[in-house]
């Protein structure tokens, strides 16, 4: 019995040796074959025993190099468990993790690591098994998705994730600044509340392409923001599925392009203003000759008319009818900046006096004007007419804004904007400025038409009443002279327009001149006109002569030199020539007169736009110009200043009272 005992334990015995060498072999393979690295420890001292292949290859060193060695004298592992303190304590709690150890490798290649160690007993000793795993590529890669998250999350962009309900589930700060509203509010909430009520059906119509996988390319919407404003964005939207192809989110980009809109809004206007500008141009010349001819014949027959006849106000509504046209193509003209500024220096004071009977007679008796100008008044450098044209515009709608009456006050003053004032007024520069300002006690605006107050062809007035290019125009004019024009309106309280304009230390220019009520001047001298519309050039030519003036004719350039050089009277003391002209034009014709006669005046006259005339070199410092459609009355008082000015000297004139310089060869 107790032989089969013994035999029985032997049996076992074996069986137990052979199971522990198989167990110890799987081991031995599942450690040389592991995929992480594997560094075995004893448990008292610390030393390596073992360590397999995977981790000889990961840090560079040897087997040789590796076992026997503290692990606090290797290189890599210098810094862990390097005291007793950490080494006592992975004894007694049998467990150190690290998440992420930077490692360096033998070559010198710097490495994360995950680094897990445990106690336990193999036999009749405790060792400890580190386990060693490459997390290099991972945490790179976990890096490299933090920063796109940063990016994402601090984006300009509005970045947006939903479900395929529309409900939120991701909201980043760029949606925050562009929406309004927080993290906190948007989270669980559907995407409908971006959307303005006209715009649900495209919300239902995002969702059903959504749920079928289909991605919705970049297109420009509308949407509201937690303050109740629409905003101009562009939006695209792409599905997000999992692996098995299911749809379970959609992730949606968002930019404001508000400003592209409205810059884009400008461009079109700036092309339609380009397309009127050049329609403008292309008619002016004609149609200025036409006006000036009816200007003309209309003041003739006023001023031929007695004080009591019934004609008279007929005469009248002709004037002011063309003036009226000449005005809006002026406008136009001035709004395309077809027509050339050209700057003097005055004084606002001066300007408002002299048209201060005129300014009257633009509004109505129940409206009470006063004038306030401040003393001692700062020189600006303006276009002479054009500020006039403003003012005028100004009062004009001053005056319709108050149909029932009320005051109307006209002030000037020295001003200095600040940097608060530029920061709250686009297109203002802080600086001194001179400030003409026009308040009215009328009907006011609403902020909505405000905003589109300086458009052109914006109007609030009737059908056949305005044209819109008053205030478009006004701006234009004043931006051109470098100021800032600004309005405050309120509803049934009225409205304030301040022109700012920059304050010069130069001294006052004393050619400016301003509307005038006198009489026309008369004069006895020689006139040569040159002109190749006979309608104009009979006009002028019957305006002077009945102002005494002896007036010589000619249709173009080349038939003016040929009258002046048959001439035999008086000599010609002025010739006002069109410049531009078949055969030869008014410039040529002046310089070839002028290599003649020194002394001879020369007047351009033309209806073309500014930018057209300045090609010939008319518009030239020192050159007189008179630009169409003129009146009588501009036409003698440019004359008369031009005859009376004693800056050029006079021919010598020979016995028989001929100039010695009549000698022209005509050509």
């Amino acid at each position: 019995m107790k032989d089969n005992q013994d035999a029985s334990a032997t049996v076992r015995d074996t069986r137990t040796e052979q199971e522990l060498r198989a167990s110890e072999l799987s081991y031995r393979r599942l450690f040389e074959a592991a995929r992480d690295g594997i560094l075995i420890l004893e448990a008292d001292t610390g030393r390596i025993s073992d360590v397999n292949p995977f981790l000889i290859e990961m840090l560079g060193f040897s087997h040789a190099e590796l076992v026997g060695t503290p692990i606090w004298e290797l290189g890599p592992f210098r810094d862990i468990l390097s005291n007793k303190v950490k080494f006592e304590q992975l004894q007694q709690q049998g467990y150190v993790r690290y998440e992420n150890l930077p490692l360096e490798t033998r070559d010198g290649r710097k490495i994360a690591v995950e680094f897990v160690s445990n106690v336990y007993q193999a036999g009749d000793r405790n060792v400890i098994q580190c386990n060693v795993r490459d997390i290099t590529e991972r945490d790179a890669a976990e890096k490299e998705r933090a920063r796109l998250a940063a990016i994402i999350e601090y984006s300009d962009e509005a970045v947006i994730s939903k479900t395929v309900d529309g409900i939120i589930i991701g909201w980043n700060h760029g949606a925050e600044r562009q929406y309004g509203y927080t993290t906190e509010e948007m989270v669980g909430r559907s995407i409908s509340v971006l959307f303005p009520p006209d715009h649900y059906q495209e919300y239902l119509e995002i969702l059903k392409k959504i749920r079928k996988g289909e991605a919705v390319p970049s297109f420009d919407t509308v949407r509201r923001r937690k303050d109740g404003t629409l905003i101009n964005v562009s939006v695209n939207i792409t599905p997000i599925e999992t692996r098995g192809g299911e749809v379970v989110r959609a992730s949606k980009n968002s930019h404001d392009i508000t400003r592209i809109k409205k810059l884009e809004a400008q461009f079109v206007e700036a092309q339609k203003m380009e397309v009127v500008g050049q329609l403008a141009s292309g008619v002016a010349h004609d149609f200025n000759n036409i006006l000036s001819v009816i200007m003309g014949c209309g003041e003739l027959i006023a001023s031929g008319l007695g004080p009591d006849s019934p004609l008279r106000k007929y005469a009248e509504e002709i004037r002011h009818s063309s003036e009226c046209a000449a005005g809006l193509t002026r406008q136009l003209l001035v709004f395309s900046r077809k027509q050339t500024v050209q700057p003097v220096v005055l004084d606002l004071n001066d300007v408002v006096k002299d048209l201060d009977k005129m300014l009257r007679r633009l509004i109505d008796e129940n409206i009470e004007m006063t004038i306030v100008p401040t003393k001692q008044i700062g020189r600006v450098k303006v276009d002479s007419g054009y500020v006039g044209q403003v003012l005028m515009n100004l009062v004009v709608n001053a005056r319709d804004a108050m149909p029932n009456g009320g005051k109307l006050t006209i002030a000037t003053d020295n001003v200095t904007l600040n940097e608060n004032y530029a920061r709250t007024h686009t297109g203002a520069i802080p600086g001194d400025y001179v400030m003409l300002s026009v308040s009215d006690t009328g009907t006011g605006m609403t902020e909505e038409i405000k905003a589109h107050l300086f458009e052109a062809f914006f109007t609030t007035k009737p059908l056949g009443k305005g044209t819109g290019l008053g205030l478009a125009t006004c701006q234009t004019i004043v931006q051109q002279s470098g100021g800032h024009i600004g309005v405050s309106s309120e509803v049934g309280k009225g409205t304030t327009f301040k022109i700012y304009l920059p304050r010069v230390e130069q001294p006052l220019d004393a050619s400016v001149s301003f509307i005038q009520e006198d009489s026309l001047p008369r004069g006895s001298e020689t006139l040569l006109v040159v002109e190749d519309d006979p309608s104009v050039r009979g006009l002028a030519s019957t305006i002077l002569q009945a102002q005494g003036y002896t007036v010589l004719c000619a249709a173009n350039g080349q038939e003016g030199l040929c009258v002046a050089g048959e001439h035999k009277g008086e000599p010609v003391r002025l010739v006002i020539t069109d410049v531009v002209m078949p055969e030869m034009g008014g410039k040529v014709m002046a310089e070839w007169l002028k290599t003649i006669y020194p002394y001879l005046k020369i007047l351009f006259t033309s209806g073309y736009t500014d930018d057209a005339v300045a090609q010939h070199g008319v518009l030239e410092p020192g050159v007189a110009f008179l630009p169409k459609p003129y009146t009588p009355g501009v036409l003698t008082r440019k004359v008369r200043e031009m005859l009376d000015d004693g800056s050029a000297s006079q021919p010598a004139v020979t016995k028989d009272g001929v100039p010695d310089a009549y000698t022209l060869t005509t050509v």
